[in-house]
């Protein structure tokens, strides 16, 4: 995807980018390649893919919720920045936390927030399911790209997220994984607003938005330890 086309791309997402945001995403895309080559954070290295497959797929976060107000979000298992740093960068008023499990990710993201001079984000090297816990009903908006299953990733967000707040998974393929997710849901206080599936532009890879709303506070039992929404998920 070339610059221009991104441009064109996004706007069709109703953004606007200026020119400064373009150019933190150059530097950004720079700044990763270059840490690339000593840390496993991306196998996408040309500058079309990574502009196509992480950065406008970040951004589509907008075509399911709005991203426009003052609004509190997490992002879980952020690794290279993705959708977190993208969403910094285009969504200047979101305040965001950028989680991982990874210290020399937190790092590298710390490292982007400050090149880049990026206010009202930070980084947190913490495992999510504990930072679920310590953090209860705090972010309007936790967002998770392709981490883990929908089932476990909404028992690890559900405690964090406000009332009426919201859960977004990003994901290319999600097959069987929402068969029994009414039971989980159920269990979390939570319901499944929508799926959104669309095509990448370009390479028409399929992508799904699955949107879910904390309607009540969730049991102070969840999130369990990971060890144990891995062995019995909801």
């Amino acid at each position: 995807m070339e610059i221009n086309e991104f441009i064109n791309k996004i706007k069709k997402l109703g953004i606007n980018i200026t020119e400064s945001q373009l150019q933190q995403l150059e530097q950004y895309y720079e700044l990763l390649i270059e840490e690339n080559k000593v840390m496993n954070l991306t196998r996408i290295i040309e500058k079309k893919e990574v502009y196509l497959k992480h950065f406008y797929d970040s951004l589509t976060l907008c075509k399911i919720i709005p991203l426009n107000k003052n609004k509190k979000l997490c992002d879980i298992g952020s690794g290279a920045g993705f959708p977190g740093i993208v969403l910094k960068i285009v969504f200047p008023n979101l305040n965001i936390t950028l989680l991982d499990s990874l210290n020399k990710r937190v790092v590298f993201l710390n490292k982007i927030i400050k090149e880049l001079n990026l206010k009202d984000i930070e980084a947190i090297h913490c495992r999510a399911e504990v930072y679920s816990r310590e953090n209860v009903e705090k972010y309007d908006i936790v967002t998770a790209r392709a981490v883990a299953k929908t089932n476990i990733l909404l028992e690890i967000a559900s405690p964090m997220i406000k009332i009426n707040g919201s859960f977004v998974a990003m994901k290319a393929n999600i097959e069987d994984e929402i068969t029994n997710i009414n039971h989980t849901c159920k269990e979390l206080n939570c319901k499944l607003e929508k799926i959104e599936t669309f095509k990448l532009p370009i390479e028409n890879s399929i992508r799904n938005l699955i949107k879910f709303t904390k309607i009540n506070s969730t049991n102070i039992k969840y999130p369990r330890k990971f060890e144990q929404i891995k062995k019995n998920p909801l």
